[in-house]
């Protein structure tokens, strides 16, 4: 009696396909784990922005933004501080004023991207297109060539490293921030936030739009910024620009006196 025979298996089709595209896509977001601050502190200080350890470098994203940017210009010129502002290239291009008057309060213009987009494809030419036109939209405004790259929502893929690395800029996230971008951030918070991750020679992260956030939250962040800045200065540390803080890629001790407690 012949048995009935099967047909043969067919190996390897679904591996010889899934396999590249696993390994593109890790290759893509791999570096996004940079997120991670105990990762980014502990092996990539200098991503995680740790300068000059008698300075703080004070950053804010996702503007510029006439309704709330202005309020932050007024607030830092009472505070005798300039800032680190990564813009967002299509509203630059849209509020070109706002962004000369950025540079002419002394305030450095750094990139953002083009849009706020989560980069969960890859699309290198995409990255490298915007990057550009960001860097070339906010030198043709300003005058000022951007230095410093930060990636919206903090995610750094390969594609968009490789385009900062193309543009000539330097790629900066943070070491401490505020959280200031939820509808539940108040200036105690913000405040607290700051201070429970800011160390000596530290970047601090902070919204002056909530574009992408909680209606109207960075009217928290405004408010806790005077204690944050004032909190620094009573710790023995000047406040100012990536620019002047310089990222050189070394850890700092923690500083004293800067806390989450809020003096008002």
């Amino acid at each position: 009696m012949t048995r009935p025979t099967r047909p043969p298996p067919v190996r390897g089709t679904s591996t010889a396909v899934l396999l590249p595209l696993m390994t593109v896509a890790a290759a893509h977001i791999g570096p996004a784990a940079t997120w991670l601050p105990g990762l980014r502190h502990r092996f990539f200080p200098g991503l995680a922005g740790l300068g000059r350890p008698n300075h703080i470098a004070l950053t804010f994203d996702d503007g510029p933004d006439p309704g709330s940017t202005p309020c932050f210009l007024d607030a830092l010129d009472d505070l005798g501080v300039r800032a680190t502002f990564f813009l967002l290239g299509e509203s630059a291009v849209r509020y070109p004023a706002l962004v000369r008057e950025m540079a002419g309060r002394g305030h450095e213009l750094a990139v953002h991207g083009w849009t706020h987009d989560r980069p969960w494809l890859p699309s290198p030419a995409r990255d490298r297109r915007e990057v550009m036109l960001s860097v070339e939209a906010l030198y043709g405004l300003a005058g000022q060539r951007p230095r410093w790259y930060r990636p919206p929502f903090g995610i750094l893929t390969s594609g968009r490293w490789a385009a900062a690395h193309r543009a000539g800029l330097r790629t900066v996230l943070w070491s401490a921030w505020g959280k200031d971008w939820t509808d539940d951030a108040t200036a105690v918070s913000v405040r607290a936030r700051v201070g429970a991750d800011l160390r000596a020679g530290g970047t601090v992260l902070l919204h002056d739009s909530d574009r992408v956030a909680a209606a109207d939250c960075w009217r928290s962040t405004l408010a806790a910024l005077p204690d944050i800045v004032n909190g620094c200065h009573a710790a023995g540390l000047t406040v100012g620009t990536l620019a002047e803080h310089c990222p050189v890629g070394r850890s700092r001790p923690a500083v004293d006196g800067i806390s989450g407690r809020h003096s008002g």
